[in-house]
């Protein structure tokens, strides 16, 4: 039973990070739309949104379980990470020419849901 409660919570964990992605993305777009800010500007804040929803979710996660609260963060971290993977690979019909951004997107998902695991 310890197991399904668990699994459970893991996926209510990760979808409440996406709702949290989906929220700061639309603050970007109307920030985007209000300001016409340039692409560096637009880059940065989905590292940060990748940054912020991996803390969110570590932090979380970190609060609940409250043993191996970094392993939890990493976990969660990953398993958001795999997420985007898959939505990625499935919508750009592959890897396409930039998979250094997959290496740089993997560690900041875990590295920010392992910091937020250890400060929940």
């Amino acid at each position: 039973m310890e197991k399904s409660k668990t699994i459970f919570l893991v996926v209510k964990v990760l979808f409440a990070m996406y709702i949290v992605t989906g929220l700061i993305l639309l603050l970007l777009t109307a920030l985007l739309y209000k300001f016409d800010i340039g692409e560096n500007v637009i880059n940065l804040g989905v590292i940060a949104v990748y940054i912020i929803s991996g803390f969110f979710g570590g932090f979380i996660l970190g609060k609940v379980k409250k043993t191996r609260k970094f392993l939890w963060g990493m976990v969660i971290g990953g398993l958001y990470f795999l997420i985007l993977f898959a939505a990625s690979v499935l919508f750009e019909k592959g890897l396409g020419n930039d998979a250094g951004h997959f290496v740089t997107t993997f560690v900041l998902c875990v590295a920010s849901g392992m910091a937020g695991g250890m400060l929940g």
